[in-house]
Protein backbone atom coordinates (compact mmCIF):
# COMPACT_ATOMS: atom_id res chain seq x y z
CA UNK A 1 0.00 0.00 0.00
CA UNK A 2 1.14 3.36 -1.10
CA UNK A 3 0.06 6.09 0.94
CA UNK A 4 1.76 10.08 0.29
CA UNK A 5 5.21 10.52 1.66
CA UNK A 6 6.73 7.04 0.77
CA UNK A 7 9.29 6.46 -1.24
CA UNK A 8 9.52 4.48 -4.44
CA UNK A 9 12.04 3.15 -6.60
CA UNK A 10 11.49 3.47 -10.39
CA UNK A 11 11.84 0.63 -12.46
CA UNK A 12 12.66 2.91 -15.92
CA UNK A 13 15.31 4.58 -17.57
CA UNK A 14 13.40 8.17 -17.47
CA UNK A 15 16.54 9.22 -15.35
CA UNK A 16 14.72 9.17 -11.79
CA UNK A 17 15.94 6.71 -9.19
CA UNK A 18 13.57 7.49 -6.37
CA UNK A 19 10.37 8.76 -6.01
CA UNK A 20 7.81 10.39 -3.00
CA UNK A 21 4.09 9.96 -3.35
CA UNK A 22 2.45 13.36 -3.08
CA UNK A 23 -0.96 12.17 -4.13
CA UNK A 24 -2.97 9.77 -5.17
CA UNK A 25 -5.14 10.25 -8.14
CA UNK A 26 -9.09 8.93 -7.91
CA UNK A 27 -11.41 10.20 -5.75
CA UNK A 28 -10.32 13.12 -3.12
CA UNK A 29 -10.28 11.47 -0.13
CA UNK A 30 -8.36 8.33 -1.53
CA UNK A 31 -5.86 7.06 1.11
CA UNK A 32 -3.52 4.41 -0.28
CA UNK A 33 -2.42 3.17 -3.98
CA UNK A 34 -2.11 -0.08 -5.11
CA UNK A 35 -0.79 -1.82 -8.54
CA UNK A 36 -2.17 -0.50 -11.00
CA UNK A 37 -2.75 3.21 -9.33
CA UNK A 38 -1.77 6.37 -10.59
CA UNK A 39 0.12 8.70 -8.16
CA UNK A 40 0.97 12.66 -8.62
CA UNK A 41 5.27 12.01 -6.83
CA UNK A 42 8.51 14.27 -6.48
CA UNK A 43 11.82 13.12 -7.70
CA UNK A 44 14.13 12.70 -4.37
CA UNK A 45 17.03 11.18 -6.47
CA UNK A 46 18.00 11.43 -10.33
CA UNK A 47 20.62 10.26 -12.64
CA UNK A 48 22.88 13.27 -13.82
CA UNK A 49 22.19 14.94 -17.25
CA UNK A 50 18.99 13.24 -17.72
CA UNK A 51 15.66 15.30 -19.05
CA UNK A 52 14.19 14.52 -15.54
CA UNK A 53 15.24 16.68 -12.82
CA UNK A 54 15.41 16.59 -9.30
CA UNK A 55 12.79 17.88 -7.74
CA UNK A 56 10.22 17.66 -10.17
CA UNK A 57 6.45 16.55 -9.93
CA UNK A 58 5.52 13.43 -12.58
CA UNK A 59 2.86 11.41 -12.92
CA UNK A 60 3.95 7.86 -11.99
CA UNK A 61 1.90 4.48 -12.05
CA UNK A 62 2.99 1.44 -9.66
CA UNK A 63 4.10 -1.75 -10.71
CA UNK A 64 5.32 -3.51 -7.35
CA UNK A 65 4.32 -3.18 -3.61
CA UNK A 66 5.23 -4.49 -0.97
CA UNK A 67 1.67 -5.35 0.42
CA UNK A 68 0.46 -8.88 -1.24
CA UNK A 69 -1.86 -8.62 -4.22
CA UNK A 70 -4.35 -11.42 -4.13
CA UNK A 71 -5.59 -12.52 -7.73
CA UNK A 72 -9.00 -14.49 -8.15
CA UNK A 73 -7.03 -17.59 -8.42
CA UNK A 74 -5.67 -17.68 -5.19
CA UNK A 75 -2.35 -16.62 -6.21
CA UNK A 76 -0.65 -14.22 -3.71
CA UNK A 77 1.94 -11.85 -5.25
CA UNK A 78 4.08 -10.08 -3.25
CA UNK A 79 7.39 -7.76 -4.42
CA UNK A 80 10.37 -7.20 -2.36
CA UNK A 81 9.62 -3.32 -2.69
CA UNK A 82 8.15 -0.20 -3.89
CA UNK A 83 8.46 0.66 -7.61
CA UNK A 84 6.86 2.82 -10.08
CA UNK A 85 7.37 4.05 -13.46
CA UNK A 86 7.05 7.48 -14.86
CA UNK A 87 3.96 8.30 -16.59
CA UNK A 88 3.07 11.45 -19.42
CA UNK A 89 -0.12 13.08 -19.02
CA UNK A 90 -1.46 10.34 -21.52
CA UNK A 91 -0.46 7.48 -19.30
CA UNK A 92 2.79 6.24 -21.94
CA UNK A 93 5.69 5.93 -20.15
CA UNK A 94 8.99 8.42 -20.24
CA UNK A 95 11.43 5.78 -20.31
CA UNK A 96 12.32 3.72 -23.15
CA UNK A 97 13.11 0.20 -21.08
CA UNK A 98 11.47 -0.94 -18.01
CA UNK A 99 13.67 -3.08 -15.81
CA UNK A 100 11.89 -6.27 -13.84
CA UNK A 101 8.52 -8.28 -14.30
CA UNK A 102 5.37 -6.38 -14.43
CA UNK A 103 2.28 -7.69 -12.73
CA UNK A 104 -0.59 -8.84 -15.17
CA UNK A 105 -2.61 -6.18 -13.66
CA UNK A 106 -2.02 -3.71 -15.50
CA UNK A 107 -2.73 -5.25 -18.75
CA UNK A 108 -6.18 -5.15 -17.82
CA UNK A 109 -5.99 -1.83 -16.57
CA UNK A 110 -4.69 -0.53 -20.45
CA UNK A 111 -1.26 0.01 -19.83
CA UNK A 112 -0.29 -2.04 -22.44
CA UNK A 113 2.90 0.14 -23.83
CA UNK A 114 4.48 -0.63 -20.03
CA UNK A 115 3.04 -4.20 -20.28
CA UNK A 116 4.90 -4.47 -23.78
CA UNK A 117 8.38 -2.72 -22.98
CA UNK A 118 8.88 -4.91 -19.55
CA UNK A 119 10.74 -8.15 -19.76
CA UNK A 120 8.01 -11.39 -19.14
CA UNK A 121 8.50 -14.54 -17.61
CA UNK A 122 6.52 -16.79 -19.45
CA UNK A 123 5.67 -20.67 -19.47
CA UNK A 124 8.63 -23.04 -20.05
CA UNK A 125 11.28 -20.46 -19.16
CA UNK A 126 13.77 -21.54 -16.96
CA UNK A 127 14.52 -19.50 -13.88
CA UNK A 128 17.04 -19.67 -11.00
CA UNK A 129 15.04 -18.76 -7.55
CA UNK A 130 16.85 -17.64 -4.65
CA UNK A 131 15.36 -18.61 -1.28
CA UNK A 132 15.74 -16.87 1.62
CA UNK A 133 17.30 -18.71 4.49
CA UNK A 134 15.20 -17.50 7.12
CA UNK A 135 11.90 -18.41 5.18
CA UNK A 136 11.75 -20.75 2.74
CA UNK A 137 8.73 -19.19 1.68
CA UNK A 138 10.30 -16.57 0.70
CA UNK A 139 12.53 -15.99 -2.88
CA UNK A 140 13.14 -13.82 -5.66
CA UNK A 141 14.27 -14.65 -9.29
CA UNK A 142 17.68 -14.42 -9.97
CA UNK A 143 18.35 -15.74 -13.30
CA UNK A 144 15.79 -16.02 -16.42
CA UNK A 145 16.43 -18.31 -19.63
CA UNK A 146 13.69 -17.94 -22.60
CA UNK A 147 12.10 -20.74 -23.77
CA UNK A 148 13.40 -19.97 -27.30
CA UNK A 149 16.77 -20.12 -25.81
CA UNK A 150 16.51 -23.45 -24.57
CA UNK A 151 15.32 -25.04 -28.48
CA UNK A 152 18.65 -23.95 -29.70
Amino acid sequence: MIQPQTHLNVADNSGARELMCIRIIGASNRRYAHIGDVIVAVIKEAVPNMPLERSEVVRAVIVHTCKELKRDNGMIIRYDDNVAVVIDQEGNPKGTRIFGAIARELRELNFTKIVSLAPEILRGDRVKIEVSPYDSTKGHIIYRLHNKDLKD
